[in-house]
């Protein structure tokens, strides 16, 4: 009988269990995460909204050689918890109002938890027909809730920039290459997108939006004239349904309406402002999503979901799947199932990201949901009533989901990126600016339920006191 090999039998000489830990300490160890988070969550309006440490203090507390030998779990997880975690901005803060918000619910950690700690996955129907069903049920809420239309199909993707360049992949497929539409105020990541996936950078259109930051529906209609004049091929626009810098929602119903008489593909962007149809005062903003040829939201901004998921859904049947399917001979022993998520985008290992989002729709249910977005919008509405009481601040752009800008009266560019600097490291609060057509503004993005108005208030006074300084 032949013997083993000597290297194979010392590499089985090394026990099974040389990962495992004794279910004592497992329980022990993952109690003092709940603990940390627990704590993280009740305490956050006593914490800085955003601490931003220095490469060289963290590398030395964090790094050093490669570890040799193992130490304790616990005080590595402080360690975590204290340094490495505690030096980010928390999208979850009430007063975090900069770029946008992540506020996660707790049922959605949990979610989130629950699918890492048993491994899940949602590529095969053959490997994850579990977790593969509730990306389908998920993203079938979402489509309902929001007002789409009934033959979309949906897919959970990483954020905004993977989602939206999915779509367009996607339409370049179904229509051939041609010229896309953008505006001055199209999400940067979308232009960037393009441009890595080959799409000539003259092939590339970006419309001046009007004097509230919208396309021009007029303007866009001149501009695929002039280029099927010169014998171009308008294929795609891009439409947004929340602009991040002042929440302005594109006249989806008219654009929609020239996308279908050019036979032109209509993507929107609602990976901000999306969530807000759910609600009744955001549905009334949002006419006109069930015209989108493709469609993006983020539940990780406005849906109080842990980063990062987004949502992608295109209206033909089979796009996605005529776009990216892939059968390779090592996976037909798991193809063929009653859905391939994997063959929806160009992701083959896929976490299930649907785990968090389905229990958070179980745990609250619709209303609760539209609620809290709700209250999202009504904040700042509020901020904007404080600043117009405020005689040192003036008003830009109303608020808009959940977004307002505004601006010192007297106050020039230098003063805003100061004032928001200062606000930030005093620690109180976190806001960000932004130009808008030449202007450097203030911008507050207020869509964490758990925010309160004297969260608003202070935040406002602080700021006008920043800027009176000026």
């Amino acid at each position: 009988m032949r013997e083993l090999p000597d290297e194979t039998r010392r590499a089985l000489d090394i026990p099974a269990d040389i990962l495992a830990l004794e279910p004592d300490q497992m329980r022990r160890l993952g109690y003092e995460v709940v603990d940390r988070v627990i704590e993280h969550l009740t305490t956050l309006g006593e914490q800085r909204a955003l601490t931003t440490g220095d490469l060289v203090t963290l590398t030395t507390q964090l790094g050093g050689p490669i570890p040799r030998q193992g130490s304790s779990i616990s005080e590595n997880l402080t360690k975590l918890a204290d340094i490495a975690l505690a030096n980010q901005q928390h999208g979850e803060h009430p007063r975090y109002f900069a770029r946008v918000p992540g506020p996660s619910s707790y049922p959605a950690i949990l979610g989130e938890w629950l699918a890492t700690g048993m491994q899940s996955v949602a590529s095969s129907w053959g490997g994850g027909s579990g977790p593969s069903t509730l990306e389908t049920i998920v993203c079938s809420w979402l489509r309902d809730g929001l007002g789409l239309a009934p033959t979309c199909e949906g897919v959970l993707l990483s954020g905004g920039s993977m989602a939206n360049i999915t779509a367009v992949i996607t339409a370049r497929n179904i229509k051939g290459p041609g010229i896309i539409y953008l505006t001055d105020q199209t999400h940067s990541s979308i232009k960037r997108g393009l441009l890595a996936i080959g799409q000539p950078p003259e092939h590339i259109r970006i419309l001046a939006t009007d004097s509230s930051f919208k396309l021009n529906p007029i303007d866009l209609r001149a501009a695929i004239e002039v280029d099927i004049e010169n014998g171009l091929a308008p294929m795609l626009v891009v439409a947004t349904a929340g602009t991040t810098n002042t929440g302005a929602v594109d006249d989806l119903p008219a654009i929609g309406a020239i996308c279908e008489s050019f036979k032109m593909w209509l993507h929107v962007d609602g990976a901000y402002g999306g969530p807000a149809a759910l609600c009744d005062r955001g549905r009334l903003a949002l006419p006109g999503l069930e015209r989108a040829d493709s469609f993006v939201t983020d539940p990780h901004k406005w849906l109080f979901q842990p980063y990062d998921i987004a949502c992608l859904f295109v209206k033909t049947p089979g796009a996605l799947e005529q776009t990216f399917a892939m059968n390779p001979e090592y996976l037909k022993d798991v193809a063929g199932g009653a859905v391939e998520l994997q063959n929806r985008s160009l992701e083959l290992t896929r976490r299930s990201r649907a785990v968090k989002l389905w229990l958070t729709f179980r745990s609250y249910g619709l209303e609760t949901l539209s609620a809290a977005i709700n209250r999202g919008i009504g904040l700042a509405e509020y901020a904007q009533f404080l600043v117009e009481e405020d005689e040192r601040l003036e008003i830009i752009t109303p608020a808009a989901l959940g977004i307002v800008t505004f601006a010192g009266i007297n106050a020039d560019a230098a003063d805003h990126v100061r004032a928001a600097a200062e606000l930030t490291a005093d620690g109180y609060a976190a806001v960000s600016s932004t130009v808008l057509k030449g202007r450097t503004v203030l911008r507050l993005c207020t869509i964490n339920p758990s925010t309160t108005t004297d969260d608003i208030a202070g935040t406002v006074a602080r700021l006008a006191q920043f800027l009176s300084r000026g």
